[in-house]
């Protein structure tokens, strides 16, 4: 899992036939309870948008969920040969050898893992479902696997099962549990795909071998495995590097084996439920069901050398402005070979839980809020009520929501019997607040209003947008049409390019936001903003990208020509979103 290893496919659907049903033996957790395999027709018709709907309401009622990236990576806690920045893609990067990696599944043994603390930790936190790596890239499973000797029951001291147990108790407590699994990388078992390789090829002769018997042999037994075994509720996938609609045919099949699974769009290929941006909110959101995973520091598997943590208020704010524009967020946790999760996660997981004891009606269930970008905060939705997340506490009081409804009713979510006055102006909603914020990290202001929200549109939204240079294919009005599905790029050969944007009429800005193209390799790219007046072009905003885009505030400045200059060193600039915020 790392967003710079991720190969978004896109378009790429496929039908699938019903293959041969598969019963399992009934099979034993390590607590010595019977687990009965699954045993279902394949339903090869099509599903109804009300069977979709029905299938995906509890997914989309939890809103926020728990990501556990946990393996053998965890013994080497970041550090190898004196370096410290390695994570759970160790074994590639530092093109450790197959025998020599095999070997620190000795030193795995995590006999402080309570599946049940988990589970607490998790639901204390306000999260609705779980998802933890049933095997990652280094080809290691959680679960005795009958098809590769390279999982916990068989190659470490520990000798149990790990995930069953926190299925049942997920499930016990009434969280939903899903699987991530790499269907395609492993860097272990032999004919898995390896990043920088071709297929069949990799670093060391031990895991080369035929990419299409490593899915034959490994990868769909295994999924066959995990989906007749536990009774889980969504299967993740990831980095579909070589994966045809031949190749993806099995898996889709599989799925059938566990009616109502939930899976995301890193297959490879066939329908899926959601998308998955990666470390990012998307400025426009996505069409359909998404989910944002983020870690929270620097890496995704344990790493005892990064003390990058964000901050608690960083994660609430990026939970509530996920839920802003329709989003889930799956948060992510990197126990250590011991089975603990770190201290400075838990802490974070705990302070989050505490808002959301408060403020929970402004996250679960909810839509996004009709609002693209507001200075102070972010809003969701539920029926005709509005949650103002409110980051930025005004200092006179008064909060400015631009929005022309009449209200019926406004409280903090803090204090719900005491009602805010609020008062309407040129168009715009003004409710008045306390002195004090009543909390640190977000205040919630519940308004419930007459109608649908009546919302200015974004400046940008109208305006005429020319490009200095357009690859073919790709155009500079794609870049306002409120969408991150169309872009604009410039030709290969160009490494700075701009777009000029001219508004209808003269207009105060106060923000602005970029969505780049989600592309491999991630583009870096170096953004400058500038505004025209009668002395010319002016700068208001300058910086760098990882191809997560941004967004920021600006000095208000009165214009209505701007331009957007893009520099990209690996490959050409491109764009596939621009928004200007007016205030």
């Amino acid at each position: 899992m790392n967003c710079n290893h991720y190969i978004p496919l896109i378009g790429l659907f496929i039908a699938c036939s019903a293959g041969p049903l598969y019963a399992a033996p009934p099979a034993a957790n390590d607590e010595g309870v019977t687990v009965t395999p699954v045993q279902a027709v394949l339903n090869t018709q099509a599903e109804t948008a009300a069977q979709r709907d029905a299938r995906m309401k509890w997914w989309r009622e939890a809103k926020f969920g728990m990501f556990i990236h946990w393996g053998i990576y965890s013994v080497l806690a970041g550090s190898y040969q004196d370096k410290t920045s390695y994570g759970e893609w160790v074994m590639q990067q530092a093109r450790i050898p197959v025998d020599e990696y095999r070997r620190f599944g000795q030193k795995f043994n995590p006999v402080k893992y309570d599946p049940a603390e988990w589970v607490r930790i998790a639901q204390g936190a306000g999260m609705r479902y779980m998802v933890i790596t049933s095997k990652h890239h280094d080809g290691f499973a959680l679960f005795p696997s009958t098809v590769s000797n390279w999982n916990v029951a068989e190659a470490t001291p520990y000798k149990k099962d790990l995930l069953g147990p926190l299925v049942g108790a997920a499930h016990d407590a009434g969280l939903k549990i899903g699987f991530y699994y790499s269907q395609s990388q492993d860097w272990n078992n032999r004919g898995g795909a390896k990043k920088g390789y071709a297929d069949g090829e990799g670093w060391d002769p031990a895991h080369r071998g035929s990419y299409d018997n490593y899915i034959n042999d490994i990868a769909v037994p295994q999924v066959r495995e995990l989906l007749t075994r536990y009774p889980i509720d969504i299967l993740w996938w990831d980095t579909p590097m070589f994966m045809t609609p031949e190749r993806v045919e099995p898996f889709l099949a599989l799925k059938k084996l566990r009616p109502g699974l939930i899976s995301n769009n890193r297959l490879g290929g066939g329908p899926s439920d959601m998308a998955t941006p990666e470390q990012y909110v998307p400025i426009t959101g996505r069409k359909g069901d998404w989910e944002t995973c983020m870690t929270m520091n620097g890496h995704w598997g344990y790493n005892a050398y990064d003390t990058n943590w964000k901050s608690t208020t960083d994660l609430i704010h990026t939970l509530a402005e996920t839920c802003s524009r329709g989003g889930n967020l799956l948060l992510n946790v990197g126990p250590t070979a011991e089975g603990k999760i770190p201290t400075e996660s838990v802490e974070r997981l705990h302070e989050i839980g505490r808002w959301i004891q408060i403020n929970g009606d402004s996250i679960y269930g909810t839509t996004a809020g009709p609002f693209t970008y507001l200075a102070w905060g972010c809003a969701t939705r539920k029926g005709d009520t509005l949650y103002l997340h409110v980051f930025n506490w005004p200092a006179n009081g008064r909060l400015v929501v631009p929005l022309n409804n009449k209200v019926k009713s406004a409280y903090l979510l803090a204090a719900p019997k005491q009602k805010l006055k609020v008062t309407s102006t040129h168009g715009k909603l003004v409710v008045e607040l306390p002195v004090t914020p009543p909390d640190a990290f977000d205040s919630v202001v519940a308004m419930q209003i007459q109608d649908e929200p009546i919302v200015e549109p974004l400046p940008s939204a109208s305006a005429t947008v020319k490009a200095s240079s357009t690859l073919n294919g790709t155009d500079a009005s794609y870049v306002n049409d409120g969408t991150e599905d169309k872009l604009w790029r410039a030709p290969a050969e160009i490494k700075v390019a701009f777009l000029d944007i001219e508004l209808k009429q003269a207009t105060a800005i106060g923000g602005f936001g970029i969505a780049e193209p989600d592309v491999w390799p991630r583009m870096n790219q170096v953004y400058t903003l500038e505004y025209l007046d009668a002395t010319g072009w002016h700068k208001v905003a300058e910086g760098r990208t990882i191809g997560h885009g941004v967004k920021r505030p600006i000095p208000v400045i009165t214009a209505k020509k701007f331009r957007l200059t893009m520099e990209c060193n690996a490959g050409s600039p491109g764009v596939a979103e621009f928004q200007l915020y007016g205030i």
